[in-house]
């Protein structure tokens, strides 16, 4: 049956990701973080990788040529509001994505995917600057956590996250988001850096080993508010507190030995 000319759209976004097999992070984790946010999800797959909560035991990119394929059968169809860019592994990847994505004119939210939870390293070295040159300067938002944002400035592990940030946006995002997972603390800091001005996101740290893909959900959470049209710092601040929740609720899962995920469903089920 066709869709109805009078029939409301829904909120789309597209995530552009590894698949993470035991279900915590990547595709995975950026298609829950869409449904648990009211947002339709599509997907282009990346890589695929065997990992469970523990370990990545092995990881297989996509071909260029596959991953073109599925950007433009996806866009050439379908409405997309807002895009989320996680693993990418190699230049030819990027490449091919900052290729696809050329004449798309939606926010893309930048998650620089370099090293998995278990330490394992999802971003080759001589990926960088072409992350930095091809993709940095689509992103509406750019997402690193601490040791990201360093090897995107090629160390600066002297400078404030607040000066890290300013130093990224020279670099072409419109904003960064400095996140503060990696940093000491009961509180755990977000900042928001533009040219214009710096907005803290707080919470207070919750102490569980489950955290799995909270990269990956806030800012695929991020891609689905700004795909319902909200301002960037209000895109952020309703993602951060969904995760805040998810994360508090991770206990509740007991999914596998290691590393869990967080809940992305903790206001619907438990």
């Amino acid at each position: 049956m066709l869709k109805s000319d009078n029939q409301k759209p829904v909120a789309t976004a597209l995530t552009i990701a590894g698949s993470d097999s035991g279900g915590g992070a990547g595709i995975q984790a950026d298609l829950k973080s869409f449904s648990a946010r009211g947002v339709y999800g599509a997907s282009v797959i990346t890589a695929v990788t065997a990992q469970n909560t523990r370990l990545v035991t092995k990881v297989e990119e996509i071909s260029p040529a596959m991953i073109r394929a599925q950007i433009d059968a996806v866009l050439s169809d379908i409405r997309i509001d807002a895009i989320k860019i996680g693993m990418l592994a190699t230049p030819a990847i990027i490449d091919a994505v900052a290729d696809g994505l050329a004449d798309f004119r939606g926010p893309i939210v930048l998650d620089p995917v370099m090293v998995a939870k278990s330490g394992d390293a999802l971003l080759q070295a001589d990926a960088v600057s072409c992350l930095i040159e091809r993709l940095l300067p689509l992103a509406r938002l750019l997402t690193p956590n601490i040791p990201e944002a360093e090897r995107l400035l090629s160390g600066k592990g002297d400078l404030t996250p607040q000066e890290q940030g300013k130093a990224l946006l020279t670099l072409g995002p419109a904003a960064i988001l400095m996140k503060g997972g990696h940093a000491d603390g009961a509180v755990c800091h977000d900042y928001l850096v533009t040219e214009s001005q710096i907005i803290c996101f707080d919470a207070p740290r919750i102490d569980t080993g489950n955290t799995h893909g909270t990269g990956c959900s806030l800012s695929s959470a991020i891609a689905a508010g700004l795909a319902k049209n909200l301002a960037l710092d209000d895109a952020i601040g309703t993602a951060h507190q969904w995760l805040h929740g998810a994360i508090k609720a991770a206990d509740q899962l007991g999914i596998g030995q290691g590393h869990g995920p967080v809940h992305h469903f903790h206001q619907f089920w438990s």
